[in-house]
């Protein structure tokens, strides 16, 4: 019998490789500016077709590479960045396995160009799957320029799989802002389709948060500084009145590169925990400078996840860090005893007495002793008002009739309709009552049904809204003054996903250049909300949920507008109010659920409600 066991061909490895480190274009123009960057670059282009597939091309003005570089730099394991295994605990450069090019190259077209700057020709090589074509001198500008087309081509299985344009753009732009963040001294520009749609120059920090999330962003900023023996954490908070119910700009970075840390994330939601909602999240660009050997970047292929030497000391430094500086900033609500108009607090003498206080009682008040026919209703106008208030006093005597809250009947107050009271039996016994802002009660044949107000408005809301998306029949309300929208970069990219589906509920947006768009008209229905952040929220929906397909955004969209506009707990219904809520409720295709299953309706049956009395 024949060994069974062999090695791999190159290519294959590279393709396998390939589906750890190259998940789709993104992951490619990741890897590409981040070479670009240990390359000392200040420039990067980037260009994109297609959100990628048919083109992603980085051009920097770094130290380029010699023709053996070159051709070396398309090896397995062939890396610049490590000469040893002691080098893998002190690593301060971005790429370092020596895996990203060639398994690019496994699935793709790749043209590289690249010029040293001592050197007065440079070097030109072609690979397609892997497979060398060309390489031969030519004359280019110092640095490297490298154009990958075509991803996937060789593995069709792969390539099917890609989601939308508007997604992988999507992407695109999140990889970006995850490296411009840590690098506002080198300048970026991007170019989509021949359409430059940003560029960075350089700058600081601050400012690059700016060129990023919009000039909204800058008073809401809230510096954190503090160096310790572990390490250096940096950046800035967001205040906590800028908190937001959706998805919030959450950025944590350890020497320079972007990492998800969920058990640092904790203690930046207990710093915040007593100054903002439980379902708000704070924006945070959080930035730690700490020894290369105190952490291990080496276990994962995206290098994303970060096993720290320290983490429990650090998380302490966190949570102390932020506390601090929203107290020095006055983000912690205090007490000023410097204004103007303060109280007046005496020193105290110590040979002074005090007056003891004087409390007025009436000794002949009996508060167990109510009169049956006292109405507890106020004493009439006394200036002439009467005639005025005289239909007042009347609804003010219906008022009265109803029982008190232990059940008890005081007197003729609570005389049955019909039984010589005047009082219609529909005012005594209402159809709907309303318990405590959050619940609407009315009767039915088997008990006593229980409605959560705000979530029965959402089931009905829900259904309008999409109905207005499907047919296109929004109603739009043009409104006086524009509302300018500003975007970041990655809510931009996401906006032309769902801008079709928000005209179609009555937005209408105009727009303005650099992310910012102007707001000429709202849907007629929520003429009493922000529009600005209504629009926000259902982009941040977007992103986080990625869907693609139409019908799954259009029912994302108008639930989450659902959501936001539907009646809140707390608000006090009047009986029309109610009963509408009610009719239209029932004239839903599903009243029990709302779209995302919660319970509307509860029913307490007559048993259930006879066993409480037993």
């Amino acid at each position: 019998m024949s060994d069974i066991i062999h090695l791999l061909p190159d290519s294959i490895a590279n393709q396998i490789a390939a589906g750890e480190v190259i998940q789709r274009p993104a992951s490619v123009v990741k890897e590409l500016v981040e070479n670009a960057i240990d390359a000392g670059a200040t420039q990067i282009r980037i260009i994109i077709k297609d959100a990628g597939r048919t083109l992603v091309q980085v051009i920097d003005n770094g130290k380029g590479m010699s023709a053996t570089d070159l051709r070396m730099a398309f090896e397995r394991h062939a890396t610049s960045k490590i000469r040893s295994a002691d080098d893998l605990f002190a690593l301060s450069t971005m790429g370092f396995r020596g895996e990203a090019l060639p398994s690019i190259a496994a699935i793709s077209q790749v043209e590289v160009k690249s010029r040293r700057g001592e050197e007065e020709l440079g070097s030109f090589l072609l690979i397609s799957g892997s497979k060398l074509e060309k390489q031969e001198f030519l004359s280019c500008a110092a640095g490297t320029s490298i154009a990958v087309k075509n991803i996937f081509f060789n593995v069709p299985a792969r390539r099917k799989f890609l989601k939308s344009n508007e997604t992988e753009r999507r992407n695109i732009f999140t990889e970006i802002e995850r490296i411009v963040l840590v690098n506002p001294d080198i300048e970026f520009t991007l170019i989509e389709n021949e359409i430059e749609t940003l560029h960075l120059p350089k700058t600081n920090l601050r400012q690059r948060l700016v060129q990023l999330e919009g000039r909204g962003i800058n008073q809401q900023l809230i510096e954190i500084d503090e160096e310790t023996s572990l390490g250096k954490i940096y950046g800035y908070v967001a205040r906590p009145e800028f908190a937001r119910k959706g998805r919030a700009s959450q950025f944590f970075f350890v020497n320079n590169r972007f990492i998800r840390h969920p058990y640092f994330h904790r203690a930046v939601m207990q710093a915040f925990e007593p100054l903002i909602a439980p379902n708000e999240k704070p924006s945070y660009f959080i930035y730690f400078r700490v020894e290369p050997e105190t952490i291990d970047v080496n276990i994962h292929p995206t290098k994303t996840e970060v096993k720290f030497e320290n983490e429990q000391a650090l998380w302490q430094i966190i949570l102390v860090t932020i506390r601090e500086s929203l107290g020095k900033f006055n983000a912690v609500p205090s007490i000023d005893f410097d204004r103007e108009d303060a109280p007046e607090i005496p020193l105290f003498d110590p040979s002074r007495s005090s007056p003891m206080p004087r409390v007025s009682v009436d000794p002949n008040y009996n508060p167990f002793h109510q009169p049956s026919s006292v109405s507890f209703r106020p004493k009439s106008p006394t200036s002439g008002w009467e005639q005025l208030y005289r239909d007042f006093e009347k609804e003010k005597e219906k008022e009265d009739a109803f029982p008190a809250e232990d059940g008890v009947s005081q007197g003729n107050l609570f005389t049955p309709a019909g039984a010589g009271s005047n009082i219609p039996e529909s005012d005594l016994y209402p159809e709907h009552y309303q318990y405590k802002q959050r619940y609407i009660l009315t009767s039915v044949k088997s008990g006593l049904m229980i409605i959560d107000q705000h979530r029965a408005h959402v089931r009905i809301l829900f259904d309008k809204y999409l109905a207005q998306i499907i047919n296109r029949k929004g109603v739009s309300q043009r409104v006086l003054f524009p509302e300018v929208l500003e975007l970041s970069a990655a809510e931009a990219a996401a906006l032309p996903a769902i801008r079709e589906e928000l005209e179609a509920l009555g937005f209408e947006l105009s727009h303005l250049g650099n992310h910012s768009f102007g707001i000429q008209g709202i849907p007629a229905e929520i003429s009493n909300a922000d529009p600005s952040q209504l629009i926000r929220t259902m982009i941040d929906h977007s992103m986080h949920t990625g869907n693609d397909l139409k019908d799954e955004i259009r029912e994302a969209l108008a639930l989450t507008l659902a959501r936001m506009t539907a009646i809140p707990y707390g608000r006090v219904l009047a009986s029309e109010e109610m009963l509408l809520v009610v009719s239209e409720l029932f004239a839903t295709r599903t009243p029990g659920y709302t779209p995302d299953g919660l319970k509307v309706i509860s029913v307490l049956s007559d048993g259930e409600i006879d066993k409480k009395m037993q």
